[in-house]
């Protein structure tokens, strides 16, 4: 997981070996701005942490590959051409195979 705005922005301004006061000078801020950035929940706009980014001599990317859905779409439309009555046959079968799996995990572990 990405680190959070505030943790990216502290980061890479003590990599750079930058103070508070010194990052706020070559952006043309206060420090307490600068704090304020690097403070949970801080919200600065993606310009600003771009701008900050790259006075610490780092470049902001940003990806946003699609998402992959854990939801099988071939199957659901299979069982969308199922009638109601098929749909709860097949609920049933399943129901059925769970329960012996269940058991054979009971007769496996001796619980």
């Amino acid at each position: 997981m990405a680190p959070a705005v505030h943790e990216l922005l502290r980061r890479a301004r003590t990599d750079a070996g930058l103070t508070q006061a010194a990052l706020a000078a070559r952006l043309g801020v206060t420090q307490p701005t600068v704090a304020a950035w690097e403070r949970p929940g801080a919200n600065p706009t993606l310009r600003t942490v771009e701008r900050a980014l790259a006075a610490t001599g780092r470049e902001l990317r940003l990806s946003a590959p699609e998402r992959r859905s854990a939801v099988d779409a071939g199957l659901v439309i299979e069982h969308l051409r199922l009638s109601p009555r098929e749909r709860l046959a097949v609920l049933a079968g399943l129901q059925r195979a769970a329960a012996r799996l269940r058991r054979a995990r009971v007769v496996a572990h001796g619980a």
